[in-house]
C-alpha cells in the first residue's frame, strides 16, 4: 500500500464486524503499572500477505513520555507494524489497545489519539505549507480557529515559520519532513507513529529533528520510531530489534549492548583484509565486521584471542595498531541476532 493512501487510511473509520465488544478501557488501565501509563499496548499481532508473514507475533507496551525504537534490516516488519498500530491494516490476529482504546472495536477513539508520519513524503506537494496543516487539521475535526492555533504553534515548533507560504514540494528534505511531523502533531495526539522519519537527510537535519522529538516525549507522548540508525536507536528509552516479522529481543540500550560485555574486540591492523583473513581463522572469534578504520571481533572468550592473535597477525605480515576490548555498539549487537536469528531453522523470511 502507497504510504500517501495508508496515511488517508488512517484518518478513515474503519468497522470491524464483532459479536460484543470486551471491555477494552479496564483492560488497559489493568495492565498500567503505578505511575506513568500505557498508551500502546500491542498483543501477538500478525499479518500475512499470501505465503509471507510480514508481522509474526509482535507484542509491545509503550508508556507515556517513552520512545520506543524499532530496528531491523528492510521487510523486518517494521513498517507494517506500524500500519497495524495506526488501523490502515488490519491484523489477521492479535489486539491493538491505544490510550485504552481498542482499535478492532473502538477505532475513531483510538485513532483520535494517534498522529503518524508515513516513510515516504505523502503530504500535499502543490499545497503550501500552511494550507497542508490546515488540511489535516480540517480532517481530524479542528475548527478553523484551533487549526489556526495550532497552525501557529507548529511553525514555530518546527522551525517553519518563515515558510508558511512555500509549496511543500519546493521544501528540502528535511523541512519536509519537519512540516510532516508537524500535520502528524495538529490534533495534539497521544501517540506518535514514526517511519523512518529521518531517511535521506543530513545528519545536522537529523539531529534537529530529534530535538523536536525530545520536546514532544517531555509533553508526555508516547512515541513508536523505525529507524535504520544505530545512534537514533540508541536515543529511545527502549529499543526492538526485528527481523523476519518478529521482534527477536527488546530492552534499553544500555540492557542490549550488555549481552555482549566482554566479547567485543577492537582490531586496527594494515592490510586490513589480510587481518580480516587471519583473525577469522581464529577458533574463538565468531565473528568480523568493519567498523570504520577498524575490525570489531565477536567473540567466544577474550583471553585466548588477545594471546594467539598478536602472533599469527605478524607472521601473515600483518602491522597490528591496536587490540584492545571494548565495548559493545548496538550494531554488534544488531549484527549478532540478525546472524542467530538466520542460523535458526524457524526463522522466517526477512
Amino acid at each position: 500500500m502507497h504510504d500517501a493512501v495508508a496515511v488517508w487510511l488512517a484518518h478513515r473509520p474503519i468497522r470491524f464486524a464483532v459479536s460484543r465488544p470486551p471491555s477494552v478501557v479496564f483492560w488497559g488501565k489493568a495492565m498500567n503499572a503505578p505511575g506513568t501509563p500505557i498508551l500502546i499496548q500491542a498483543d501477538d499481532l500478525h499479518k500475512a500477505f499470501g505465503a509471507t508473514r510480514a508481522v509474526d507475533g509482535v507484542s509491545l507496551t509503550v508508556r507515556a513520555g517513552e520512545a520506543f525504537g524499532l530496528v531491523g534490516p528492510d521487510g523486518a516488519g517494521k513498517t507494517t507494524t506500524l500500519r497495524l498500530l495506526v488501523g490502515a491494516l488490519q491484523a489477521d490476529r492479535g489486539r491493538v489497545v491505544v490510550n485504552g482504546h481498542d482499535l478492532a472495536y473502538q477505532v475513531d477513539e483510538a485513532r483520535a489519539g494517534i498522529g503518524y508520519l508515513a516513510q515516504r513524503f505523502s503530504l500535499y506537494g502543490d499545497l503550501t505549507v500552511a494550507e497542508n496543516l490546515r488540511f489535516f487539521g480540517q480532517i481530524r475535526g479542528l475548527n478553523d480557529d484551533a487549526v489556526a492555533r495550532r497552525a501557529r504553534e507548529l511553525l514555530d515548533f518546527v522551525g517553519l515559520g518563515s515558510f508558511e507560504t512555500r509549496r511543500a514540494d519546493r521544501l528540502s528534505g528535511g523541512m519536509k519532513q519537519k512540516l510532516g511531523l508537524a500535520c502528524a502533531l495538529i490534533h495534539e495526539p497521544r501517540v506518535l507513529l514514526l517511519d523512518e522519519p529521518t531517511g535521506g537527510v543530513d545528519p545536522v537535519t537529523r539531529q534537529d529533528f530529534w530535538q523536536l522529538l525530545i520536546r514532544v516525549l517531555g509533553r508526555g507522548t508516547a512515541v513508536i520510531v523505525t529507524t535504520p540508525y544505530m545512534d537514533e536507536a540508541a536515543r529511545c528509552h527502549r529499543i526492538g530489534f526485528m527481523a523476519g516479522g518478529q521482534v527477536l529481543v527488546e530492552g534499553a540500550p544500555r540492557e542490549l549492548t550488555q549481552r555482549l560485555a566482554g566479547r567485543i574486540l577492537e582490531l586496527g591492523a594494515e592490510p586490513r583484509n589480510r587481518a580480516r583473513e587471519v583473525a577469522r581463522r581464529d577458533p574463538e572469534i565468531v565473528d568480523v565486521q568493519t567498523f570504520g578504520d577498524r575490525l570489531h571481533l565477536r567473540v567466544s572468550a577474550a583471553d585466548g584471542v588477545l594471546a594467539r592473535l598478536p602472533r599469527a597477525l605478524a607472521e601473515a605480515g600483518v602491522v597490528v595498531e591496536r587490540l584492545r576490548p571494548v565495548a559493545p555498539q548496538l550494531e554488534d549487537v544488531f549484527i549478532a541476532l540478525l546472524q542467530e536469528h538466520q542460523r535458526s531453522p524457524e526463522a522466517g523470511p526477512a
